[in-house]
């Protein structure tokens, strides 16, 4: 299984382009799969920013990555877990959610003592 390039910033922000409004609450839920595009996008560009295996980011269907360093992980359910929904993990990603606002709203499960996700995001702001 061959590695998989990192996307760029400007990659990242065109995989954006079609889900904004989305996010906005300005029209419906774009397709499947500029919603998938955008998700591993920025899940992926979270795990090149902050490299390492000490926290899985889940963002079922459509991506795992992990990130931040600390001791790696390498089999079995992880240690630390953060598993959000896509529309929140966009939201978070772009600064349009704050960390302590989805966590007080449950719209992110953690576990684990390093799955905190705050010093680390938004990745992209719009």
């Amino acid at each position: 299984m061959s590695a998989r390039k990192p996307p760029t910033q400007a990659e990242v922000d065109t995989a954006l382009v079609p889900v904004a409004a989305w996010l906005d609450d300005e029209r419906e839920k774009p397709s499947r799969p500029e919603v998938a595009a955008a998700v591993r996008a920025t899940a992926r560009y979270l795990a090149a920013q902050h490299p390492g295996g000490a926290v899985e980011v889940r963002v079922p269907p459509y991506v795992a990555v992990q990130c931040i360093e600390g001791l790696n992980h390498r089999r079995g359910t992880p240690p630390n877990v953060v598993e959000t929904d896509p529309r929140t993990w966009l939201l978070l990603a772009t600064g349009r959610l704050s960390w302590a606002d989805a966590l007080a709203n449950a719209a992110v499960h953690t576990s684990g003592s390093r799955a905190d996700l705050s010093g680390v995001l938004p990745i992209i702001k719009q």
